[in-house]
């Protein structure tokens, strides 16, 4: 058993939290997302293009893109916590997951705005 320190009432609540509410917003996106696929007249590269250039589709997939970094990294930050021990190797995982999530980040970005 792992002896932690519970300080307040809440412990935990943050992370919990976060989890469900980064859940909805990728469930809404991705209904969002289904809807306007299915409303396009044909799946072709003009219409996939427009899709992509409208202001609204892009703020929404970078919505959606931050909600699962942040959903991926309480996930991946209470797996380290349970199961490394190590202080050491569980902060440089921490920093190695933080890296490689910024860069997803950074990389969506780039790809959605053909930076």
């Amino acid at each position: 058993m792992v002896g932690r320190e519970v300080i307040g009432a809440h412990y935990g609540w943050r992370g919990w939290l976060m989890q469900r509410v980064t859940a909805v917003v990728m469930l809404v996106y991705t209904l969002l997302l289904l809807a306007t696929i299915l409303k396009l007249p044909a799946l072709d590269y003009e219409h996939w293009k427009a899709l992509w250039e409208r202001p609204l589709m892009r703020y929404a997939t970078v919505l959606f893109v931050l909600s699962l970094l942040l959903h991926a990294w309480v996930g991946v930050r209470n797996i380290f916590m349970d199961y490394i021990q190590s202080t050491g190797l569980r902060l440089v995982l921490y920093v190695l997951v933080i890296l490689a999530l910024v860069a997803y980040g950074v990389w969506a970005v780039q790809i959605l705005w053909g930076a």
